[in-house]
């Protein structure tokens, strides 16, 4: 177990979906800290920090998605932790 952060780029059919809602309260539920957005290009981008296990927890979530999502790609990058987070929230 340690503490990391992951950066993820989820592309598909995430926007308009419930998917920042959905991420924001499973990352909560794992006490993980960190924010979600949409971006311009039709992507949601997770910037997550918490335990690597619960953060993979997280990956396997952001693979499927809420019930609406069709996700068809994940980019995930692992970087050191900051720490500068407090809670998950959308940006």
């Amino acid at each position: 177990m340690g503490i990391t952060q992951f950066h993820l780029l989820i592309s598909g059919q995430v926007h308009g979906v419930g998917y920042r809602i959905s991420a924001r309260n499973v990352a909560e539920e794992l006490g993980l800290t960190g924010w979600v957005r949409n971006i311009a290009n039709g992507r949601v981008e997770i910037m997550a920090e918490g335990d690597i296990e619960l953060l993979e927890q997280l990956v396997t979530w952001a693979k499927k998605g809420p019930t609406y999502a069709q996700v068809d790609d994940i980019e995930i990058k692992q970087l050191s932790t900051i720490g500068e987070f407090k809670s998950f929230f959308i940006r």
